[in-house]
C-alpha cells in the first residue's frame, strides 16, 4: 500500500512539472476562447519579475529594450554577420544593428514616416514604409481565418501573390526575393486594440524565413497575447531555441516538403 502511494505521488509530481514546462515555453496551439481579449493590461504583484522589469528605469518605456534584451539581440546578430537582416519596427536601439552588420545587408520595415528620416539609407541599409491593413482588435478573427483558409497555408511562394488576409503584400520585391538570415519583429506598435497589430508581420516573417536555409526570428513583447498566439501558430514551439526578457528566438530550417507550419 505504501509503495502504491509513493508511485501515485511521483506520477502527480511528474504531471505538474510537465504542465509547468509547457506553460513556461509557450501557450497552447488551440485558438483562444471566442471573445477573449488578445490585448490586455498586465496586472501583477510588485514581487513579480515581470513587474520589476516594467518599472525599472531602463524600461520605463515598454518600447525600449532592456540592457539584457539589447545585448541578447546584438550577440545573436554578431554571431551571424555578415548577414541579411530584416527588422519590422525601428526603435532607436535598432540603429546600431546596421553598424554591427556593416558587411551585410539590413532592411527596416517602418509604418511611422517620422522614423524613416532617422536612418541614412545606403547600399547596405534600406528603409521601407509599409501600411498595415489590420488592427490588433482583429487578431482573433484573423487567426481563425488563417486556420480555415487554404490561402494561408504554408507555401513557399511570394506573400505578394497570396489572398491570405495576414500576408503583407505591399512590401518591396527586394524583401520577398531575399533569403534572410535574421528577422526581428518589433513592429508595428500593437499596444492598443485600434493600433496596427503584429499578426501580419509574424505571419509574413514565417513565410520569408522558410525561403532560406536557416533563419533566426526574434519576436519582441511576447508577454502580450497576440505575440504569444501568433508566434506559437506560425513559428512553432519546436523551433523556440532561446529567450531573454520579452524576446523569443525561433530558428527556422528550410523544409521543402512541409505543408504545415508546425509539423511534429
Amino acid at each position: 500500500m505504501k509503495l502504491i502511494r509513493v508511485l501515485v505521488l511521483i506520477l502527480c509530481i511528474a504531471s505538474i512539472l510537465r504542465l509547468l514546462k509547457l506553460t513556461i515555453i509557450t501557450s497552447s496551439q488551440s485558438l483562444p476562447p471566442a471573445g477573449s481579449p488578445l490585448i490586455r493590461q498586465q496586472k501583477c504583484s510588485s514581487s513579480s519579475s515581470m513587474c520589476r522589469n516594467d518599472i525599472s528605469p531602463e524600461n520605463a518605456n515598454p518600447s525600449i529594450l532592456t540592457e539584457k534584451e539589447n545585448r541578447f539581440l546584438l550577440d545573436l546578430v554578431s554571431r551571424r554577420i555578415p548577414c541579411k537582416l530584416l527588422v519590422f519596427g525601428l526603435e532607436p536601439q535598432y540603429l546600431s544593428l546596421a553598424s554591427v552588420n556593416a558587411g551585410g545587408f539590413t532592411v527596416f520595415i517602418v509604418d511611422n514616416p517620422e522614423k524613416i528620416i532617422t536612418v541614412k539609407a545606403t547600399n547596405k541599409t534600406q528603409v521601407y514604409k509599409v501600411e498595415y491593413q489590420t488592427i490588433a482588435a482583429e487578431a482573433y478573427k484573423l487567426l481563425k481565418h488563417a486556420r480555415e483558409n487554404p490561402d494561408c497555408s504554408l507555401r513557399l511562394h511570394l506573400p505578394k501573390l497570396s489572398r491570405c488576409k495576414l500576408a503583407l503584400k505591399n512590401l518591396p520585391h527586394e524583401v520577398f526575393n531575399t533569403k534572410w538570415d535574421v528577422v526581428v519583429v518589433d513592429g508595428p506598435r500593437g499596444d492598443t486594440p485600434d493600433s496596427p497589430g503584429r499578426m501580419a508581420a509574424i505571419y509574413t516573417a514565417s513565410i520569408l524565413a522558410r525561403k532560406g536555409n536557416v533563419t533566426d526570428i526574434l519576436v519582441h513583447d511576447v508577454d502580450r497575447m497576440i505575440e504569444k498566439w501568433f508566434s506559437s501558430e506560425f513559428l512553432c514551439e519546436k523551433n523556440l531555441v532561446s529567450s531573454k526578457g520579452r524576446f523569443w528566438n525561433f530558428r527556422i530550417f528550410r523544409e521543402p516538403n512541409a505543408t504545415t507550419f508546425c509539423t511534429i
